[in-house]
């Protein structure tokens, strides 16, 4: 345990950053999960809504420094891909 007290502010700091990033990659794995299984469904328009929700999460993660803009730009992809391979 630090000592000096600036250390342990950000240790404390550092704790509720981590907590928040986690918050991001969790809900973003979530939605991933309900763009596929809506996906492989025939509704078509709950699928979009998905995709969209995920594209969103995953831009203001990227924002926020929880993710890295390449990583971002992957999932989008991939879930663009999901989706495109669900009406196709």
């Amino acid at each position: 345990m630090a000592n000096i007290a600036s250390q342990k502010k950000r240790i404390l700091r550092s704790e509720r950053e981590r907590l928040e990033n986690k918050r991001y990659t969790s809900s973003i794995k979530t939605y991933f999960r309900r763009l596929e299984v809506s996906a492989s469904g025939d509704d078509a328009s709950k699928a979009d809504e998905d995709l969209r929700l995920l594209q969103r999460t995953i831009d203001k993660a990227v924002k926020r420094g929880a993710l890295h803009k390449n990583t971002g730009a992957r999932k989008k992809s991939r879930a663009a891909r999901v989706r495109k391979g669900a009406s196709a």
